[in-house]
């Protein structure tokens, strides 16, 4: 895969304000290659009207929502693209590896550069969404995904209901509303036919501003 962010890989692995040491930018580049050789990039998205009713009920097709934050981001769209993707178990299978022969250090960072890996396979298919809605004079508003602001990831059960992702992509989703594999994306994307390129996503649209993984205004 290209396009993997190197900054991501290290904010994930703790390097914030400083460049990380030449052996760890090199091990960083063997995970990258490793993980490159393992993956399985899929994807599956469909687009449904959308209705929002107050300043949280959401309608998207049959799937219904509760969430102000996410609202918020899609006020204004009158449809929504639900999507799922994942990397495949080839990373997890990895990391399992490394934990069994004791290599930790390597296990964290083949966790940080497939986090980073998923960010960037997920970025690709949101591009294949915009030129698609582009294509029909739309714009998209920034991705949501469970977990972000005040959408629980209770939802998840019926976001895997609507978009099949076990048969689609080979997804499942545990007890404990954990994804398998473990490098696996869900997200709601609006469209509407006004541009929308000021609503919040991601890091700006969660309230956890004491995530470790939380991305400074100027990254």
């Amino acid at each position: 895969m290209d396009g993997i962010d190197r900054r991501e890989v290290y904010r994930y692995l703790g390097y914030r304000q400083r460049e990380p040491e030449p052996e760890v930018r090199e091990a960083v580049e063997d995970c990258i290659a490793e993980l490159t050789a393992c993956v399985e990039p899929k994807r599956y998205y469909r687009v449904f009207p959308l209705a929002i009713n107050g300043e949280s009920d959401i309608r998207i097709g049959d799937l219904r929502l509760d969430s102000r934050d996410l609202a918020k981001n899609l006020r204004g769209c009158s449809e929504a693209c639900l999507m799922g993707a994942t990397l495949g178990l080839g990373p997890d299978r990895l990391y399992q590896r490394a934990s069994a022969l004791g290599r930790m250090s390597r296990a964290v960072m083949l966790q940080a550069a497939a986090a980073a890996m998923i960010e960037a396979w997920c970025d690709s298919v949101n591009k294949e969404v915009r030129d698609d809605a582009a294509a029909r004079g739309l714009y998209v508003r920034p991705r949501f995904s469970p977990g972000y602001g005040d959408l629980g990831l209770d939802c998840q059960e019926e976001l895997f209901r609507v978009l099949e992702l076990p048969k689609r992509i080979g997804v499942t989703l545990t007890a404990g509303l954990l994804m398998i594999p473990t490098k696996s994306v869900t997200a709601v994307i609006g469209l509407s036919e006004t541009d929308g390129g000021s609503c919040a996503g991601g890091c700006a649209s969660c309230g956890r501003t004491d995530c470790a993984f939380r991305r400074q205004e100027s990254e």
